[in-house]
C-alpha cells in the first residue's frame, strides 16, 4: 500500500487515515484492506455526506423554514463536527453552521412579530364572520332566501372552524366570546327557518299539480327510449325543486315518475349491451394482437421488435373501441410489452456507454493491482507458515475477484 498526503489529511502504508483539522493531525480510521485511493475516498465520501446536511441547513435558512427544527439541525450537525472520522476542510464546515446559528435569532425575532400580526389579522376575520351572521338574522325572515341564507350560513360557519383550525392561535376569552355570538345568530337562523318551512308545507298542496304535469311529461319520454335521458334528467331536477308532503298522492306520483325512469334507463342500458356486444369483435382482434407482441422478443432482435411493435400499435389504434371493462386489462398489457422493449433499448444504451466503459475499466484496474498485491502477501504468508494471515488473504483475494467477474 502507497502513501497519499494532502491539504486535509494523509493515508500512510498502513492504511491508517489520518485528518489535519486546525493544524493538528488526528488519526481517524485504519482500512488495511483498501487501496489508499479507495480509503481516501471512502473517508472523503464521509465529508461530502456532512457538506450535503450544512448546503441542506443552508438552503432551509434560506427558504425560511422553522427556526427551531433548524436549530436543532444545527446543533446536531456541529457535534458531529466536533472530531468528525472525515477527509476534506472541517473548519469550513463548522463556520458556515456557526453563520447559520446567528442568523437564527434575528429570523425567530421576525417570526414573532409575524405571529403577532397573524393573531391581530385572525381577529379581525373572525370578528368579520360574526358581523356576517348578524346581518343575515337580521333580515326580515318571512323574506329571506332559505336556500341561499343556509348556504351563506354553512360557509360562516366553515370559514370560522378554518379559521380556528389553521390560523393563528388567538386568546381563548376573546375566541370564545365571538363564538358565543356566532352560535346565537345560527340558532336565531335555524330557529327561524323551521318556521318558514311550516308555513311552506301549508303550500305544498299547489306542488302536486305540477308533479303531476311532470310524471305526465315523464311517461310520454319512454317511447323515446335512451334518447329519452336527458330530458329526464331535467324533469327529475324539477321535482327535486318542488315542496315534499307526506300525501299518499305524494308516493303515488313518485312511482309512477320513478317507473318512467326505469324504462327509460332500461332502454339505455339494452343498448349499451347492443354497443357492447358490437365491440366484442374489435376485443378479439386486440387479443391476437397482444399475443403477437407478448411474442416479441426485444432481447434476441431489438430492431425487428421495435419495428413489429410499431405496426402492431398501428394496427391497434385501427382496431377501434372495446368493451368498457376489457379497455384496462388490454391496455396494461400492452403496455408492459412496450416497457419490455424501452428497457432492452435503454440497457443496450448504457452498455454501449463510452462513460460507462471506462468507468469500469478503471474499477478493474485498480482492482487487479490490489489482487497483485495480495497474492505477494500471500507468497510471503506461506513462506512464514502464517496459517491465519493465510485465510484472511485468500479471502480477500477470492472477494475481489468476485467483484471482477461483476464488471466483467
Amino acid at each position: 500500500m502507497s502513501i497519499i498526503e494532502s491539504m486535509f489529511g494523509r493515508v500512510d502504508e498502513s492504511g491508517n487515515v489520518y485528518l489535519l483539522d486546525n493544524g493538528t493531525e488526528r488519526l481517524i480510521g485504519s482500512q488495511p484492506s483498501m487501496s489508499v485511493e479507495d480509503a481516501v475516498k471512502f473517508y472523503q465520501k464521509r465529508f461530502d455526506d456532512l457538506a450535503a446536511n450544512v448546503r441542506l441547513l443552508e438552503q432551509r435558512l434560506k427558504a425560511k423554514a422553522d427556526p427551531k427544527s433548524m436549530l436543532k439541525s444545527a446543533k446536531k450537525i456541529l457535534q458531529e463536527l466536533v472530531e468528525p472520522n472525515v477527509l476534506g476542510d472541517v473548519q469550513s464546515l463548522r463556520d458556515r453552521v456557526n453563520a447559520i446559528d446567528s442568523q437564527l435569532a434575528e429570523l425567530v425575532g421576525k417570526l414573532d412579530k409575524e405571529r403577532e400580526e397573524a393573531v391581530v389579522a385572525a381577529m379581525a376575520a373572525l370578528e368579520t364572520l360574526v358581523l356576517a351572521a348578524e346581518a343575515l338574522v337580521a333580515k326580515d325572515p318571512g323574506k329571506i332566501n332559505y336556500k341561499q341564507a343556509s348556504v351563506k350560513m354553512s360557509e360562516i360557519l366553515d370559514s370560522w372552524q378554518k379559521l380556528q383550525k389553521e390560523g393563528a392561535r388567538i386568546p381563548k376569552a376573546k375566541a370564545d366570546a365571538l363564538w358565543k355570538r356566532l352560535a346565537g345568530c345560527r340558532n336565531t337562523f335555524e330557529s327561524n327557518k323551521r318556521s318558514f318551512f311550516s308555513t311552506q308545507d301549508k303550500l305544498a298542496k299547489s306542488a302536486k299539480q305540477a308533479k303531476n304535469d311532470i310524471v305526465i311529461k315523464a311517461e310520454a319520454l319512454v317511447s323515446k327510449g335512451a334518447e329519452g335521458v336527458s330530458e329526464y334528467k331535467a324533469l327529475l331536477t324539477a321535482w327535486k325543486a318542488l315542496p315534499k308532503t307526506k300525501s299518499k298522492t305524494d308516493d303515488g306520483l313518485w312511482d309512477r315518475f320513478k317507473a318512467a325512469g326505469d324504462a327509460i334507463y332500461a332502454a339505455k342500458a339494452e343498448k349499451t349491451s347492443v354497443e357492447e356486444a358490437a365491440y366484442a369483435a374489435n376485443l378479439e382482434t386486440k387479443l391476437a394482437l397482444l399475443t403477437e407482441a407478448e411474442a416479441l422478443d426485444p432481447s434476441a432482435n431489438l430492431e425487428a421488435a421495435k419495428s413489429s411493435m410499431k405496426s402492431i400499435q398501428a394496427r391497434w389504434e385501427k382496431a377501434g373501441k372495446v368493451p368498457r371493462d376489457s379497455i384496462r386489462k388490454i391496455e396494461d398489457r400492452l403496455k408492459a410489452v412496450e416497457t419490455k422493449i424501452r428497457n432492452v433499448e435503454q440497457e443496450n444504451w448504457r452498455r454501449t456507454d463510452p462513460t460507462t466503459i471506462d468507468r469500469s475499466n478503471s474499477l478493474k484496474n485498480q482492482i487487479e493491482q490490489a489482487i497483485s498485491k495480495l497474492e505477494i502477501k500471500l507468497d510471503s504468508a506461506k513462506s512464514s507458515g502464517d496459517t491465519k494471515s493465510i485465510e484472511q488473504i485468500q479471502a480477500e483475494i477470492e472477494t475481489k475477484r468476485s467483484w471482477l467477474s461483476v464488471i466483467d
